[in-house]
């Protein structure tokens, strides 16, 4: 399964990056375990991803559970949440 994956704001400064298309292994098939996949990446990667339930992941622009299913050829956002006042 091949994915586009967006990050933004820390994300985005902390890696590097602010998208990139990854290739997933065929045991990769939900939105949690994409984020552990990510985070055995190690480094800075392994830090910010530790502790996936403070992430949101939205796919196709819709808010999905880190239970989720994944489907091939997705747009996957992952991001802090966000509180105001």
């Amino acid at each position: 399964m091949k994915i586009k994956v967006l990050y933004f704001a820390q994300l985005r400064e902390k890696f590097g990056l602010s998208d990139e298309h990854i290739q997933l292994p065929e045991s990769i098939r939900t939105a949690g375990e994409l984020i552990a996949h990510l985070s055995s990446r190690g480094g800075a990667w392994g830090e910010t991803f530790e502790g996936a339930q403070a992430f949101r992941v939205a796919m196709n622009q819709e808010m999905i559970a880190l239970d989720t299913p994944l489907v091939d050829g997705a747009e996957l956002a992952i991001f802090r949440p966000v509180t105001g006042g």
